[in-house]
């Protein structure tokens, strides 16, 4: 769900002739979700959409993983699968660190630009840790930094085009389903209410259209082959950035995290006040710095729980998060807590949270309510030993 927009040239009346001031025919083509029957857009092209001249297999990368077993919470370190350099691109170079048939979770480090992308599987939504970049869509540019939650709709042709010196660090949540805010901050149709944590004017989606001419241009599509992900490289006839204008509902759009106003109160909040965004299978959350619990008895820092239906995953993008420290976990970490195991602060930390009444924190959480297994990139950055540190004894001690 995004509230409606509408950007350059749209004709006054939805599927009629609009025409250039040439008399050439625009092409209208509908985009839009659930058959007919959720979000859509309009956009108006130059050129025939559907116009292909080629199309070969394209391999998307190592997808394949396997169980988290024997069952055990971990700390996962993105930022050591990226330590020779930064000449991947936020497309190709993803490491696949966990995933199941909701959700795969992937991290990159780009420093170039990627290939024409899009994702025929599920929405994508790409937090960026740091740098800054643009994307180019079909539907115009979005200007990305530091702090940015990318909300990409399924089958959006788009690429990422890092810009300065930093090279982009990017958390990539790609989903098998559409990716919207939680139901429960919406009215019946579709408007933001109140006790929402945010609201249409912190989404923000291109203002203009994006035209580059060319010919014979290559896009890579990442879809199904028996229920496997596969993908295909198809050759467009001309250059999928010609839309002079679309209107609807259905956009990417950027949200920075910044602007999300957190709940709290005079006990513990439990993690669904943190929500941002659900998808099929699983939520997003985001912890932010905030005032924590008022109550004369408070202990600030979570209580020890058991998901038992869903798995807990924690990227720590800054700050100072208090319950895990003296667990070795830091900025960058991912923690793994899956269900049917009990977690909670570190020792000392549950004391220690006793009076405190901020917290600098900074984190997006992915909840699962399949058991996530790990991909390559998880098994290749696992940082040993995580499991114990509530205990401070190895296995078999």
């Amino acid at each position: 769900m995004a509230f409606y927009r509408q950007v350059g040239d749209v004709p006054p009346k939805r599927h009629t002739q609009h025409r250039d001031a040439d008399g050439r025919l625009r092409y209208e083509e509908l985009m839009g979700e659930d058959g007919f029957s959720s979000d859509s857009s309009l956009l108006y092209h130059r050129n025939i959409p559907s116009s292909i001249v080629d199309a070969t297999a394209w391999h998307p990368g190592d997808g394949v993983t396997v169980p988290n077993h024997p069952l055990l919470p971990r700390h996962l370190k993105p930022h050591d699968l990226f330590l020779a350099g930064t000449g991947a691109d936020a497309v190709t170079g993803r490491r696949l660190l966990l995933g199941n048939t909701d959700v795969r979770i992937s991290y990159v480090v780009a420093g170039t630009t990627s290939p024409l992308y899009r994702n025929a599987i599920g929405d994508e939504l790409v937090y960026v840790e740091s740098g800054s970049a643009t994307v180019d869509t079909v539907f115009g540019t979005l200007s990305v930094r530091a702090g940015n939650y990318v909300l990409i709709p399924m089958s959006t042709i788009h690429r990422w085009v890092p810009v300065g010196p930093e090279p982009l660090r990017a958390y990539v949540i790609e989903a098998n389903s559409h990716i919207t805010p939680p139901a429960r901050y919406l009215s019946r149709y579709g408007q933001f209410l109140e006790h929402a944590p945010y609201c249409e004017r912190d989404l923000h989606g291109p203002d203009a259209p994006l035209l580059v001419d060319g010919t014979d241009v290559p896009v890579l599509v990442k879809h199904r082959v028996g229920g496997a992900i596969s993908g295909t490289r198809t050759v467009y006839a001309q250059h999928p950035f010609g839309v002079v204008g679309w209107d609807g509902c259905l956009y990417p759009y950027t949200f920075d995290i910044a602007d999300y106003e957190p709940i709290t109160g005079r006990i513990h909040q439990p993690p669904p006040v943190h929500q941002v965004f659900a998808g099929r299978g699983f939520v997003v959350c985001n912890f932010v710095p905030r005032k924590v619990d008022y109550h004369p008895l408070s202990i600030p820092v979570p209580y020890y729980h058991s998901n038992v239906d869903s798995d807990e995953v924690m990227f720590y993008c800054g700050g100072d998060y208090e319950a895990r420290r003296g667990s070795g976990i830091g900025p960058g970490s991912v923690s793994v807590h899956p269900g049917g195991f009990t977690h909670g602060p570190q020792p000392g930390a549950y004391e220690r949270s006793i009076g405190v009444d901020f917290f600098d924190e900074l984190a997006v959480m992915v909840d699962t309510f399949r058991p996530l297994e790990l991909g390559e990139g998880g098994r290749a950055c696992e940082a040993r030993g995580y499991a114990w540190t509530w205990s401070g004894r190895g296995p078999g001690s």
